[in-house]
């Protein structure tokens, strides 16, 4: 193994909760970088072996760059974490120690104007993570009724001006089709007043993404997968960068007490028995901050199944 002091705070300590065998199978959902991958890979023995998954290509080309020839410990998946089970399966594994979830996007994601994931950058108004799957942003911007855009910004963007947004959008593009996401920008700048502009232009850009990529539907089926290919005390890891996808981590953690009410992520969380590893949410220190501002909204949560719990 190799020293770790150089790894951010909230890699190690996701580690930490992770890995309770160095020997163990590992699933890193959402590859990225890779920075989580090669922290979990120092820490493995010659026996561990870790499942890297990831929607977008450049993720999987990226760590085939970063690891060493006949890295054996390492297997590379290109495809939606919600699918695990059937990655998982076709490697021969049956059973995991542990699946670490590290959500929102890259900072090569955001940083590459050709992704149009920035309304920092003019490019293409695309937000895929998989290039491989139809549906852009642009499509729904110039394509979704007022309305409809109203109800996506106000839901997944949590905007509050979300109808005079989306009457803006729907005004810029009667004088040609948006495309880019300078013009997505100068539209949503409309309406958006002078100290706002830049929360709302990152909630109206949430907002296209999730819906893009069904960030909230994948990460329900990717959570419920988890839940059935754990071992009985394995662990379950996941660091959230927005309200929405923490209040359904936490949910499905820790389930409300049995109502009518309740949301099947709820009952799935119920039924596979997890036992709380995080009493309050773990945040980066002050110095990963500084050294990456984007890191200052993560959150992290632990969870192990139970041993008594029977698996399904």
């Amino acid at each position: 193994m190799t020293a770790d002091y150089h790894v951010p705070v909230l890699v190690r300590e996701a580690c930490e909760f992770l890995i309770t065998d160095p020997d163990g199978i590992y699933v890193d959902a959402t590859l990225g970088g890779g920075g989580h991958a090669m922290a979990v890979l120092s820490r493995l023995g010659s026996e561990g072996r870790l499942i890297g998954i990831d929607r977008d290509a450049d993720a999987i080309r990226t760590m085939n760059g970063r690891i060493h020839e006949g890295e054996r410990r390492l297997h590379l998946v290109h495809g939606a974490f919600g699918d695990m089970e059937t990655w998982v399966a076709g490697l021969r594994f049956h059973r995991v120690h542990g699946v670490l979830f590290d959500l929102g996007v890259s900072s090569r994601q955001i940083d590459d104007p050709g992704r149009g994931f920035s309304y920092l950058t003019d490019g293409p108004l695309d937000l895929r993570m998989d290039t491989r799957s139809g549906l852009r942003a642009s499509d729904i911007v110039n394509g979704f009724s007022e309305k409809a855009l109203a109800d996506l910004f106000y839901r997944y963007g949590e905007e509050r001006r979300s109808r005079a947004i989306a009457a803006a959008v729907v005004e810029a593009r009667a004088e040609g089709s948006i495309e880019t996401t300078g013009r997505l920008a100068e539209a949503v700048r409309r309406r958006a007043p002078g100290r706002w502009q830049v929360k709302t232009l990152a909630r109206v850009f949430q907002a296209l993404r999730i819906e893009v990529n069904d960030e909230l539907g994948q990460l329900a089926k990717g959570l419920a997968a988890a839940a059935r290919l754990l071992a009985p005390g394995g662990r379950l890891v996941a660091i959230t960068y927005h309200s929405l996808e923490d209040r359904l981590v936490k949910r499905f953690f820790r389930p409300a007490a049995p109502d009518t009410r309740r949301t099947p992520i709820q009952t799935r969380a119920e039924e596979t028995g997890f036992q709380m590893l995080t009493k309050k949410v773990v945040r980066p220190s002050r110095e990963e901050i500084k050294a990456n501002p984007r890191a200052r909204s993560a959150k992290l949560r632990a969870s192990e199944k139970l041993e008594a719990f029977p698996s399904p």
